[in-house]
C-alpha cells in the first residue's frame, strides 16, 4: 500500500498550483461579486491543455484518470478560486464521462476533442424540482417518434447552462409506473441547447456566482436517435459513471476550499497580535486550527482511496459517498473556523474567508446532501432498511 504520489502526479500538482495560483483572490473576488464567468482562467487552462485531463488521448485528451482529475481541482480550489474555479470545468470532466463510457464512435469523435480543447461547454441536466436527489421520480420526459424522439420538461440548479452549447440530459423514456424497477425507463441524452426549446431562467444564489445556476425549461424538442447515449432504458445505469465521479472530484474541491481557509487563518494567527502577543499562541485560537488540519487530512485519505477505486475499475460507491461526506464536513468547518479566528474582520471581505465560507456550504448541499449520504450508507453499507 502505497500512500506518496508519483512523480508524475507530482508534477501535475505543482503545474496545476502554479497556474491556478496566478489568479489572484482579489480577481476570484471581483469575479464573484460581478456574477461574471471567469474567461480569462477557463482560457488559461484550456490553453494549457489541463480541461481534458480524463478524456482519452485519442480524442484529444490526457488520457488520465478521476484521481489525477481529483488533484487538478483540488489544487484549482486551494489557489483561493474555489467553486468559482472548479465550476468552470468539473463538468467536463465528469459529465462526459457517460459519453466517453457509453457514447458511439461518432458521438465521441464529434464531442470529444472540442470539449478537451475548451471549445464546446457542456453542462449535466438531472435534478428537477418535483424530484430532487429521487432521480428516479423525474418528469422530462422523451416521447418516441419517426426518428426521434420529443423532449419536455423542466430542470433546476443545472451549472453553466447559460454557458453551455450542450447538454447531458436524463430523461424518462418509459413512464415509472410501467417499469418493474424505478431505475428502468430512463435514458440519456446529448442535445443542443436550443433557445428556440430551450429556456433558461439564472437563479440568485448565495455563492458561486461567478458560475450561474439555471432553472430549465424544455418545450417540444425533437432530437434525433443520434443524440441518444446508449441504449434507450439504460440511462440510471449510464448516470452512475458521471455520479461517483462527481462526488470524488467534488469531495476534493471541498478539501481545496478547507486548505484556502486554513492557509489564511493560520497567517491571521501568526500576524495579529493582541495583549502583546500572537493570538496563535493562544489555545483557544490554535487548537481549533489544529484539530480542522486534522480533519482535513484524514478526510483526504477517504477521497485518495475513492478516487484510486474508481480508476482501477472496483466498486466504489461506499468510499465515494463518505469522502463526499467526510471532506464537505471537513471544509466547511474549516471555512467557519477561518473566520473564527479572524473575529470579526473574518465577515469582512477583503480577508477572502467570507466567500470561502459561503462556497464551502454548498458542497455540504451538492451533488448529494450529507443527508441522502447518509441513507446511502445506513443502506447500502450497513444493510439497514430504507428511510424513504
Amino acid at each position: 500500500m502505497h500512500f506518496e504520489l508519483t512523480s508524475e502526479q507530482q508534477e501535475l500538482r505543482a503545474g496545476a498550483r502554479e497556474l491556478a495560483r496566478s489568479f489572484s483572490d482579489d480577481y476570484w473576488a471581483e469575479r464573484d461579486e460581478k456574477c461574471e464567468f471567469p474567461w480569462e482562467f477557463y482560457e488559461a487552462f484550456a490553453k494549457s491543455g489541463w480541461l481534458g485531463i480524463a478524456i482519452p488521448e485519442q480524442y484529444g485528451g490526457g488520457g488520465l484518470g478521476i484521481f489525477e482529475a481529483s488533484l487538478l481541482l483540488e489544487e484549482i480550489a486551494a489557489s483561493g478560486a474555489g467553486m468559482n474555479g472548479c465550476s468552470t470545468m468539473h463538468l467536463t470532466i465528469f459529465g462526459l464521462n457517460t459519453i466517453v463510457k457509453h457514447g458511439s464512435e461518432e458521438l465521441r469523435q464529434q464531442i470529444l476533442p472540442a470539449a478537451a480543447d475548451g471549445s464546446l461547454h457542456v453542462c449535466f441536466g438531472v435534478t428537477e424540482p418535483n424530484a430532487g436527489t429521487d432521480t428516479t421520480r423525474i418528469s422530462t420526459f422523451a416521447k418516441r417518434v419517426d426518428g426521434g424522439y420529443i423532449l419536455n420538461g423542466r430542470k433546476v440548479w443545472i451549472t453553466k447552462a447559460g454557458d453551455s452549447t450542450k447538454m447531458v440530459l436524463i430523461a424518462r423514456t418509459t413512464k415509472r409506473d410501467e417499469v418493474q424497477r424505478s431505475t428502468d425507463g430512463m435514458s440519456l441524452f446529448l442535445i443542443d441547447i436550443d433557445p428556440k426549446h430551450v429556456h433558461l431562467n439564472a437563479i440568485p444564489k448565495m455563492g458561486r456566482n461567478a458560475v450561474s445556476s439555471y432553472e430549465v425549461f424544455i418545450d417540444d424538442y425533437f432530437v434525433p436517435d443520434s443524440a441518444r447515449i446508449g441504449e434507450e432504458g439504460k440511462g440510471f445505469k449510464y448516470l452512475l459513471d458521471g455520479l461517483n465521479p462527481e462526488r470524488i472530484l467534488l469531495a476534493h474541491e471541498a478539501l481545496g476550499i478547507g486548505r484556502a481557509a486554513l492557509d489564511r487563518a493560520v497567517q491571521y494567527a501568526k500576524d495579529r497580535v493582541v495583549f502583546d502577543r500572537p493570538i496563535g499562541q493562544n489555545q483557544g485560537i490554535a487548537f481549533p486550527l489544529a484539530e480542522a488540519v486534522t480533519r482535513l487530512d484524514a478526510a483526504e485519505l477517504m477521497a485518495r482511496n475513492a478516487a484510486w477505486r474508481y480508476d482501477q475499475g472496483l466498486p466504489c460507491g461506499r468510499e465515494a459517498n463518505m469522502a463526499k461526506w467526510l471532506c464537505a464536513d471537513a471544509g466547511f468547518k474549516t471555512a467557519d473556523q477561518a473566520i473564527q479566528t479572524h473575529g470579526g474582520m473574518g465577515y469582512a471581505r477583503e480577508y477572502h474567508v467570507e466567500r470561502y465560507f459561503r462556497e464551502s456550504r454548498i458542497l455540504r448541499l451538492a451533488p448529494v446532501s450529507q443527508e441522502m449520504v447518509m441513507n446511502y450508507v445506513s443502506n447500502h453499507v450497513l444493510g439497514l432498511p430504507k428511510s424513504y
